[in-house]
């Protein structure tokens, strides 16, 4: 979603580095292309204008300008007040010590409401016993909807039915439902309008008087831009806010609202959806987010997808295999099959601090058909061909084109990018973990 920005600011800090020292004039000329760019991500302009002052107050300061790598020391503050802007590290969930918790979902119609009610109760039920409640009876088909997604992340459903006509009597009644079912964790799905109206604040402010839940949370579009902000402090005067959570993040738009809500309102992102599956709902990290807009990637991101995806005897036996320089096809089919299970190529990549960000990827084939292709090559080979590749010679590589349903031409470029990944395989069992990035780039050239 950021990669116009990001793509921006490194020309701005690209040019500031070809300059050596910085005079006042540079540091002006800079920033005036970093509101720019702020502008084009859809950033709000006051946010925009007021972060820009921020950063200029501390650029022209002489610690920077008389720094060593002033222009390095302009990017430590660049990203530092991004960081502060979106609101530092993550802010959890409130969980009450008087089980059950009630968290009520509000936002505009088509903003995801319905669906990040479902990814957050799967995100709880890993340690609660969450019940979706459908209290939105006026948009068509939302009731069903919702009971649709409470199967599938398998949690408890709750909605209208006999008495229970309107969306206050569905939350008061989906309160007794918990207690006598020993749900600890209660999440509202509200009705939405395709813009904010009296009638819907007043329905909200009914729900809320009447079961008090421990966070209120406005779902916004990241893709919305700077209308977010208004629907944000819209919602926040009316119903005080405890928190946002920002759905669509995964999206091509310009992403201004996950810079801006968070400064007009003073409400924490605490969550955002990072995919269309149950799965991809992430805790909001600022400064994670401010790496990934800056081009540092997003390292922590990325070791969490990787032990999500891994099990211990993998790990165990991985480790082993460094240890001893061991890197056989079959570890490398194992290292493809578990790059698939964290999502989208692209998105896998983009959280490597690359120098160059995107344009350093330019070159790479991110056809998900590539690994299907190269692991459909190792699968055709006989475990000692796997163990032992260089025995693989013509007639041996004309039978694994053949059972894959490949070239020998392609069955050549896998056996060259193992060559590839096991000089890497060494370079890791040496020096510890650097030069490792590169091995997963090898694999889509």
């Amino acid at each position: 979603m950021f990669d116009a920005l990001k793509e921006r600011l490194e020309t701005v800090f690209r040019a500031l580095r070809g300059k050596g020292k910085l005079s006042e004039a540079d540091i002006s000329d800079a920033l005036r292309e970093v509101r720019r760019a702020l502008l084009e991500a859809d950033v709000h302009y006051k946010v925009a204008k007021d972060l820009v002052e921020k950063i200029r107050t501390r650029c022209t300061g002489a610690d920077v300008l008389e720094s060593i790598t002033p222009a390095q020391q302009v990017s430590v503050v660049v990203y530092e007040e991004l960081a502060s802007l979106m609101g530092e590290g993550p802010t959890t969930l409130t969980v009450s010590p008087k089980p059950p918790t009630v968290y009520m979902m509000v936002g505009l119609q088509g903003s995801g409401k319905t669906t990040t009610a479902a990814k957050l109760a799967k995100r709880l039920s890993k340690g609660h016993r969450p019940l979706l409640v459908a209290c939105d009876l006026q948009r068509p088909a939302a009731v069903e909807q919702l009971r649709v997604l409470a199967e599938q992340v398998k949690v408890p459903f709750f909605g209208p039915g006999e008495g229970r006509s309107i969306p206050l009597e569905v939350a008061s009644g989906a309160i007794r439902y918990a207690e006598e079912h020993l749900a600890d964790t209660i999440l509202l799905d509200t009705a939405g309008r395709l813009h904010l109206d009296e009638p819907l604040m007043q329905e909200l402010e009914a729900i809320r008087n009447a079961v008090k839940p421990h966070e209120i949370l406005l779902v916004v579009d990241a893709m919305t831009g700077q209308e977010a902000v208004n629907v944000a402090s819209s919602f926040h005067q009316r119903l005080s806010l405890t928190g946002v959570i920002l759905s669509k993040l995964d999206g091509d738009a310009r992403g201004g609202a996950a810079l801006a809500v968070r400064a007009a309102t003073g409400v924490p992102i605490k969550l955002a959806g990072v995919g269309e599956k149950v799965e991809d709902l992430e805790e909001f990290d600022a400064r994670r987010m401010a790496q990934r807009i800056m081009g540092m990637g997003d390292i922590t991101g990325l070791m969490e997808k990787v032990q999500a995806v891994t099990d211990r005897e993998s790990i165990e036996r991985m480790s082993e295999n460094l240890r001893k320089n061991r890197f056989t096809m079959e570890d490398l089919l194992e290292q493809l099959q578990q790059v698939k299970k964290m999502g989208p190529l692209e998105k896998v990549l983009e959280m490597l601090p690359i120098p160059g960000g995107a344009k350093a990827l330019q070159g790479a084939d991110m056809d998900p058909g590539r690994l299907k292709r190269i692991e459909a090559v190792i699968l055709s080979m006989t475990p000692r061909e796997r163990r032992n590749p260089e025995i693989i010679k013509g007639s041996r590589r004309r039978r694994i084109a053949l059972g894959s349903g490949t070239s020998v031409q392609e069955v050549n470029q896998v056996l060259k990018q193992y060559e590839q990944m096991k000089q890497i395989w060494k370079t890791l069992g040496s020096r510890g973990r650097r030069g490792g990035m590169a091995g997963l780039r090898n694999l889509f050239r």
